[in-house]
């Protein structure tokens, strides 16, 4: 078992922060956390929050950080979040860090690890451009982080998997050079915090899984 349960992931895109997020959740019974899901939903579900949101999604704006914070803590009031969460994707910037802990004061609930995904550019490029995608059930593979066991076919499905256009070198260029901007000043933000656990996600799902895990106990 764990013990460290209400945790952040933070890294870079084609870190495998994603697919070992799933694996813990799974395992451990966790609650796996997308603000794009919490987004949909509210807005789906017409709540109050949704409809603010909702002006800012139709207007073509972005949706406002201490909005997306007041929408996460609601969500970490949820059944699902009492034995745990992974806050995959949120926060990305240290504004959206600072709203977020001011919303876990407010409902009575602390982060307990941020875990960063450590791995250099050069394989993080590889990873983004070798990305696989179901035409089904929308599961992601990665040709070099985790591949499916048969080629170019889904595991769960059985339905062929294609990659997207936006799964290009020029794209994934792009994504590093925002996340580098808006998300790396995380890692000395929650380093000084005392919350940082670095695992290399240079490694195969399979070696740094246990690495995880190992960090969370």
């Amino acid at each position: 078992m764990i013990k460290n349960r209400n945790l952040v992931f933070l890294g870079a895109p084609g870190a495998g922060k994603g697919t070992l997020a799933q694996m813990l959740c799974q395992e451990m019974k966790l609650a796996h956390i997308s603000t794009g899901d919490i987004l949909r939903n509210e807005i789906k579900n017409g709540t109050d929050l949704g409809k603010k949101a909702n002006s800012y999604v139709t207007s073509g704006g972005l949706v406002p950080d201490d909005l997306v914070a007041d929408m996460v803590g609601k969500r970490l009031l949820e059944k699902d979040c009492q034995n745990g969460f992974v806050l995959d994707g949120f926060p990305r910037t240290v504004n959206q860090a600072d709203l977020l802990e001011k919303v876990l004061v407010k409902i009575g609930k602390k982060i307990e690890k941020v875990v960063y995904f450590e791995a250099n550019e050069e394989l993080l490029i590889k990873r983004l451009t070798a990305r696989l995608l179901c035409k089904k059930c929308n599961t992601n593979f990665n040709t070099i982080f985790s591949p499916p066991i048969k080629k170019g076919i889904c595991d769960k499905c059985g339905i062929e998997l294609y990659q997207r256009p936006d799964d290009s070198l020029e794209t994934a260029k792009d994504r590093l050079k925002i996340y580098n901007v808006q998300t790396a000043p995380l890692v000395p933000y929650y380093k000084k915090k005392n919350l940082l656990s670095v695992i290399n996600a240079e490694l195969s799902k399979e070696k740094s899984y246990p690495e995880l895990i190992k960090v969370l106990s």
